[in-house]
């Protein structure tokens, strides 16, 4: 089999650019969490949702990585809204569409693409 120079060549600058950009992942991990993970907020709820009500809803339209209602830190009481991490897209943006104003435990749901914390 014939191998070019410049095949080897290509094939080695993008191994470098393939690792160099794994290495920024792994050493900037917020980085990594956004570009894998559709991250959903979930507002207006009813304080007294558990996470594994809201997963065992967001589970109808597929696979839930991850939920977590925010709690006040002093007293431990929920704040009322939440975040789901969704690995597809595709599935996220179902989510969002299908629950986004519905009713759960006697309140509209409000839910939106989560943005990145302003620094």
């Amino acid at each position: 089999m014939y191998i070019t120079l410049s095949l080897i060549s290509s094939l080695v600058e993008l191994f470098f650019i393939v690792t160099n950009f794994q290495f920024f992942l792994l050493s900037n991990s917020k980085y990594y969490y956004f570009l894998f993970f559709m991250n959903i907020y979930i507002g207006n709820l009813n304080y007294r949702v558990r996470e594994e009500d809201l997963r065992h809803v967001l589970e109808e339209y597929g696979t839930v990585d991850s939920v977590k209602v925010i709690k006040d830190r002093d007293t431990g009481r929920s704040k009322g809204y939440a975040f789901a991490e969704m690995a597809d897209d595709e599935e996220a943006r179902n989510v969002i569409e299908g629950l986004n104003g519905t009713e759960f435990q006697g309140r509209q749901l409000v839910l939106k693409e989560a943005l990145p914390k302003k620094q």
